[in-house]
């Protein structure tokens, strides 16, 4: 059954390419869910994405009854590896994935599109909301939602994250960066028909992996607040957390009647989709710094050639005519290089270039975002910057305020009220406040827990969650469900 949507997706289209199909089906479900054609795509989708998984290893085990041992053994193994990295590092080791800050930024930038989607593939089970099968992974689903907090919900978090770092033009990233965030959105519109996938994929991607330990600890050391990733080992844990939660919704699940091998058989294979597309350790091993500087410079020149005087000529050429045509950057860098305005392998404030992008007084000011910034800076650095002493890098000022042990938001979740009282009529309402004050009235127009929590469903969805109305909605909802 589809979930109706009755208030506009607050998501800006973006054109894809029709080369890639990954990328053009996650921008076509963040837009026009409902259009029958894209529902289409995104089966076949799916149905395409299983047979490719279907020939990948797994290593659950044979028997569900076994998932009990296989988890401990998961969380010792990991917990173990976890363990001998700090002792690397204790000894002096280097950093096992980040060679520098702009290596970070280019992995927070490259899994976007997956954690923008957070918790996508269980929102096609709100509509079981009262068959009690299904209560583990609507209640995961919830706190993937932060349970309607904007300062828990996992993608206001990572949003904030990208524009904190000036990562947010991830748009275009290569194809493959798509593919598991266009399989959360296929499964979150197909739950009615791919059911058993949802499940095993949700078994998967719950269960805590040694990248997730790894990336936390080094983005702290590289003075990004990693409480996005911090948040997803605490609630994922093994004991009450989702890795739990999603051995628990599969047997909840398991069909009383019927073939039960050929359920697990589909739970497996679903299991199996989260090893397809661009992975953590693939995004941070594709890094190339100088190939990155490239495409940022190339992106710049577009507008670049229009907008630089006469005066400064480089080999004949002014810096205008280098930046038409985009072949030349290239050249134009290594000319730069040649004629000392990049000083490469030293610190970047040598260089004149690094001078007139940064600083208020800078004559660039402005024309690079944060990141790209950090990327050109440490590719100027280069072997200097490796030659620095590594420091830990402080939290995020607010980082420890904001760290409380997930438990203890359960239960503060647990004293409030089970619906939030509606807005008193003698607020002042502002322009920003229609979209919720709006939705208050008209759950107060409607006479049963049911019809409340319909209604409330579309606002659940995942390019809405996030929202204002969507937040609100989540917190309303996640009352009447407990």
């Amino acid at each position: 059954m589809q979930l109706t949507r009755s208030l506009p997706v607050d998501t800006t289209p973006v054109t894809c390419e029709v080369a890639a199909p990954s990328r053009a089906l996650y921008f076509a479900l963040l837009d026009a869910p409902d259009d029958t054609a894209v529902r289409n795509r995104a089966a076949d989708y799916l149905n395409a994405q299983l047979d490719a998984a279907s020939a990948l290893s797994c290593d659950l085990p044979p028997d569900p009854a076994g998932l009990g041992d296989w988890l401990d053994a998961h969380t010792a193994k990991i917990g173990g590896q976890y363990q001998a990295y700090l002792d690397e590092r204790r000894a002096g080791g280097p950093r096992r994935y980040f060679t520098s800050k702009a290596h970070a930024l280019h992995f927070l930038r490259g899994v976007a599109p997956t954690k923008l989607v957070d918790g996508a593939w269980l929102y096609g089970l709100l509509q079981r909301w009262d068959d009690a099968r299904f209560t583990s992974l609507i209640q995961t689903y919830l706190e993937e939602l932060g349970e309607g907090q904007p300062e828990k919900n996992h993608v206001v978090l990572y949003r904030k994250m990208l524009a904190s770092q000036g990562c947010d033009d991830w748009q275009n990233l290569d194809d493959d960066n798509f593919v598991q965030g266009a399989i959360q959105l296929a499964l979150a519109e197909h739950a009615e028909q791919f059911l058993p996938e949802v499940i095993g994929f949700n078994l998967g991607y719950e269960q805590l992996p040694l990248h997730l330990l790894i990336s936390s600890y080094e983005l702290t050391e590289l003075g990004i607040d990693p409480y996005y990733f911090t948040l997803h080992v605490t609630v994922d844990n093994a004991d009450n957390g989702h890795a739990k939660k999603a051995i628990q919704g599969l047997l909840a699940a398991w069909p009383q009647v019927g073939d039960g091998d050929e359920f697990y058989r589909r739970v497996i294979n679903g299991y199996r989709l989260n090893d397809l597309g661009a992975s953590t350790l693939s995004v941070i091993g594709g890094f190339d710094p100088e190939q990155e500087v490239m495409r940022v410079l190339e992106k710049k020149a577009g507008v670049g050639q229009f907008v630089h005087s006469d005066y400064c000529r480089f080999d004949g050429r002014t810096v205008n005519q280098w930046l038409a045509e985009p072949e030349l950057i290239p050249q134009f860098i290594e000319t730069l290089q040649r004629r000392s305005w990049i000083k490469r392998h030293e610190d970047p404030q040598n260089s004149r270039f690094w001078q007139l992008i940064t600083g208020e007084q800078g004559p660039m000011f402005g024309v690079f975002s944060g990141h790209e910034q950090q990327l050109i800076h440490d590719w100027i650095a280069g072997d200097w910057l490796a030659e620095q002493p590594a420091t830990r890098g402080k939290p995020h000022p607010s980082l420890a305020q904001r760290q409380v042990p997930f438990n203890s938001r359960r239960r503060m979740t647990a004293e409030r009220p089970a619906k939030p009282a509606l807005v008193q009529q003698d607020t002042p309402v502002s322009d920003f406040d229609q979209e919720t004050l709006l939705l208050e009235q008209q759950l107060t127009q409607l006479p049963t827990r049911e019809a409340r929590m319909r209604h409330l469903l579309p606002l659940l969805a995942p390019t809405r969650h996030h929202s204002a109305a969507g937040l609100l909605a989540t917190r309303i909802f996640t009352g009447l469900f407990n």
